[in-house]
């Protein structure tokens, strides 16, 4: 077996299709389906199960992949590692973000870092930070920018803090609150609300400031997306608490209110502190060359 069929074999089951992961490794499928088969001929055991509809890891695929992930994530290490002593930055940097990130333009920060690192190639996944955390943490991604209520610090990952701001509320144009500059949780108490899934740690910011508070809410719309949360809101449907800035560059018809006792939110860069990757540490350079220097 060569590095080059290990590779497949994580490509395949990255992406759960073998069309997918040829394309991805810039070869024909039927080339990148030649050398897996022949690698099971080598091994003797079926590492996928292949149906029409679907591509899915055997018990000895399972087995064959952990393995298959370190030697080809030493391999790809040791290369960019050669690279950045001679002072090139070289690989594919994976970067994961919260659909609501405000402290920090993104698609400016990939440019901003792909003008500098042109070798490099970024790709982008967008998730709640609880997924994102495991992905770091799993070697799966290399950075991610999170959104977390201020009394969660993720462990296990290294962080850097891009903002901590309240969120506010966003509430429909000639909405009994839609005049006032500040407002206190109390007053929310009988709205309805459009929010992120239970269980997400978007959703736990709203409802662990309610329930300090000693109030309940009626979150009757979830939904993953901010757009469509205040989209139900300028349809006066419901109201929202989302960053300050989410709002504020969001097209839709709505208010937004400060909240003094609302939900305070931290934005974090988060990556393996372990050992991480040469465009790992690339790419935090260029965010903390765009942050404030108060930051």
């Amino acid at each position: 077996m060569d590095l080059q069929q290990m590779r497949y074999v994580v490509e395949v089951a990255d992406t759960g299709s073998f069309t997918r992961a040829a394309a991805r490794c810039f070869v024909t499928q039927s080339a990148l389906s030649h050398q897996i088969a022949a690698l099971e001929r080598e091994l003797g055991q079926t590492l996928f199960t292949r149906t029409s509809r679907s591509v899915r890891l055997t018990e000895a695929g399972e087995a064959f992949l952990r393995q298959a992930r370190i030697v080809v994530s030493a391999a790809d290490a040791a290369k960019e590692d050669a690279a950045a002593a001679a002072g090139r930055v070289i690989g594919t940097l994976r970067v994961g973000v919260i659909p609501t990130v405000a402290a920090i333009d993104v698609p400016a920060l990939i440019a901003r870092f792909r003008a500098v690192h042109p070798a490099v190639r970024v790709e982008l996944t967008v998730g709640n930070s609880d997924a994102l955390i495991a992905a770091v943490r799993r070697g799966e991604l290399d950075v991610a920018l999170l959104g977390l209520r201020a009394e969660i610090v993720p462990g296990g990952v290294g962080l850097r803090v891009l903002a901590q701001e309240r969120l506010v509320v966003a509430v429909p144009p000639g909405h009994e609150l839609s005049g006032r500059e500040s407002i206190r949780l109390h007053d929310l108490a009988g709205a309805v609300f459009a929010d992120f899934p239970a269980g997400t740690s978007g959703r736990a910011q709203g409802d662990a400031a309610f329930a300090a508070s000693g109030l309940g809410r009626d979150v009757a719309f979830e939904a993953d997306s901010a757009e469509l949360m205040l989209g139900l809101v300028a349809a006066g449907l419901a109201v929202t608490l989302l960053s300050p800035g989410v709002v504020i560059r969001s097209r839709a018809d709505v208010v937004p209110v400060e909240v003094l006792d609302g939900p305070l939110r931290v934005e974090y860069a988060a990556w393996d502190a372990r050992a991480p990757r040469a465009v790992a540490r690339a790419f935090l350079a260029v965010i903390e060359a765009l942050l404030p220097e108060s930051e």
